[in-house]
């Protein structure tokens, strides 16, 4: 499958020097380049690329608000930031509003390579020099049974509710009450910040969520 991607960034270097990366992808179709926020969204809103990846400081409109009117316009595009902030702030706003990948623009073209795969596969992907940031918390949250840990992981890695249900032979009402049960512990609203917070305690590991492992190895032996 081609994947078709929108490149917005203000730094006509970037711009040019991942336009050519795409170019040179033969999976991969280039769908526009803008330099500001506000031409990004018409481009997105006109085009509907897979993929669109976003600087989070842009003239006219932040890349973090183009993630969120992404998100409430309930378009298909997938956003991943790319940028130079790492900080706290930039990574759990930009997953608030929606974005499935955040990626630092020091990142080699290979693993940002990776990040396009594992969002349009329905996964996230954190660059693992951001993966340990997390809202400011004072104590380790509660423990996950292992149950909700593997379904934690699954859904982290883009299955859905239906296929985890066939994996672990349970029903999908029972997934969802997982899920609800691991939001609760962790005090967060989705599984975006679920999946930081189980990385910044071990709960899950950076590799683990990268492994990418298939629907068949995962129910192996499961019924």
């Amino acid at each position: 499958m081609t994947v078709s991607i929108l490149i917005a960034d203000d730094h006509p270097l970037t711009r040019s020097g991942l336009a050519e990366w795409i170019k040179r992808n033969e999976n991969f179709t280039l769908a526009g380049e803008v330099e500001d926020g506000d031409s990004a969204w018409r481009a997105i809103e006109s085009e509907r690329p897979d993929i669109a990846l976003l600087d989070i400081q842009m003239p006219r409109e932040s890349g973090i608000s183009v993630a969120q009117k992404i998100k409430d316009s309930r378009l298909p595009t997938r956003a991943i930031m790319l940028t130079s902030f790492n900080a706290q702030p930039y990574v759990m706003a930009s997953l608030r509003a929606g974005a499935m990948g955040f990626v630092l623009k020091t990142t080699a073209v290979r693993e940002l390579e990776i990040a396009v795969r594992q969002v349009m596969n329905g996964g996230f992907y954190l660059d693992s020099r951001v993966a340990g940031i997390l809202t400011d918390r004072e104590t380790v949250p509660e423990s996950l049974s292992g149950r909700e840990r593997e379904v934690l992981l699954a859904t982290s890695r883009g299955f859905s509710i239906k296929e985890i249900a066939l994996m672990l032979c349970i029903t999908e009402r029972t997934v969802q009450a997982h899920l609800t049960s691991v939001y609760a512990k962790f005090d967060c609203r989705g599984k975006s910040e679920a999946l930081l917070v189980a990385l910044k305690y071990g709960i899950i590991t950076l590799d683990e969520l990268l492994e990418g492992t298939s629907l068949d190895e995962c129910s192996k032996g499961q019924c």
